[in-house]
């Protein structure tokens, strides 16, 4: 048996999808690409394929990673090369890993998101550093989601590691966001646009990196 880490990208073409459907999108090209997956046991068999952390539909990403078993030794490089000849454009694999096969799971370790988010607005740079500042000065930040099972509220303040300005153009700002992404809670870019005074949803968010570490 050997594990494997696939890095791979979502680009425009597929940011509307969801993450179940982007399981089995990847189910269906490595069984097309015939790895020799493992599968679990039990009544309904699955692949043994496991995402680091879910993106949310909307977003686009250059850092999503999975790891999935193999029932026996292959190439790195021949897995990267099979399994992007069954991928949809918008789907690309950036790099395939070997990985120890008793590390923790791949979700465990994810500690941060970071995030490229791009608003349209009036302020002006120091405008906006001034709230990138104040936000971070806080100790908390009470906020609530309204989901379907009803209103959860959370310390927003909690989610945010850090927060910069990264380019400022007429009308339009680029902010940097590490965001918390854990058991305990995952951060929301759009959430911290709002916080930080913005009333434009982004016209864009982009997910850069998985920031991993240990308990």
């Amino acid at each position: 048996m050997q594990r494997l880490r696939i890095r791979f990208s979502r680009g425009q073409e597929v940011k509307f999808i969801s993450h179940l459907d982007i399981m089995r999108l990847w189910e269906r090209a490595l069984l097309r690409a015939q790895i020799p997956l493992t599968y679990s046991e039990g009544f309904s068999p699955h692949p043994r394929i496991s995402l680091a952390a879910p993106l949310a539909v909307g977003v686009t990403s250059e850092a999503e990673l999975m790891d999935i078993l193999v029932t026996k030794q292959v190439s790195p490089h021949w897995l990267a090369i099979a399994a992007s000849r069954q991928l949809p454009p918008g789907v690309e694999i950036l790099g395939v890993y070997q990985i120890v096969l008793g590390m923790p799971s791949l979700q465990s370790q994810v500690r941060y998101a970071e995030y490229r988010v791009e608003v349209e607005t009036e302020k002006g740079t120091k405008e906006i550093e001034s709230a990138v500042s104040g936000l971070l000065s806080v100790e908390h930040l009470p906020w609530y989601h309204q989901r379907d099972t009803g209103r959860r509220n959370y310390d927003l303040r909690a989610l945010i590691d850090d927060l910069w300005l990264i380019d400022w153009r007429q009308s339009y700002c680029t902010i940097g966001m590490r965001l918390r992404c854990d058991s305990g809670g995952s951060g929301r870019p759009e959430q911290v646009v709002s916080a930080l005074g913005f009333t434009c949803y982004p016209e864009s968010i982009h997910r850069t990196k998985l920031v991993m570490g240990a308990r």
